[in-house]
């Protein structure tokens, strides 16, 4: 089992950033690729990012594609997901996910059967 506990989430401007954290235990986190992923109200839950075991491949959403990075801190179990310039589109709940998968930059890495393990995710909201 892989307990995963996000965090960072709030109100804030467009325009404005947030950093998400994801802190994990239980098994091994390094064994796992990351993944971070958003559900709107009404909407389905949609891929946002992914990162490998080791943090040396990622794999982004294009709609987040220079506004979004994620990484890992292994020492620390804990993956991040930095948001910058933020949109009143991107208010969900973002959800952290672990999962047994070699290539993250790959369409399986997108799907949330893919994963294993989930965070109870944490709201972000931003305003127009």
């Amino acid at each position: 089992q892989v307990q995963l506990v996000e965090s960072g989430g709030g109100l804030v401007q467009a325009g404005g950033s947030l950093r998400l954290s994801c802190a994990a235990s239980g098994r091994t986190f390094s064994n796992y690729a990351m993944g971070w992923f958003r559900q709107a109200p009404g909407k389905e839950r949609e891929f946002v990012a992914a990162i490998n075991y080791s943090g040396g491949m990622t794999y982004y959403v294009d709609f987040v594609k220079g506004r979004f990075t994620i990484s890992r801190d292994n020492a620390k179990n804990t993956v991040y997901l930095q948001m910058n310039s933020l949109e009143p589109e991107d208010t969900a709940v973002y959800y952290c996910a672990a999962a047994n998968i070699a290539a993250v930059r790959s369409r399986y890495s997108t799907q949330p059967t893919s994963y294993d393990y989930w965070g109870q995710g944490t709201q972000v909201t931003v305003s127009s």
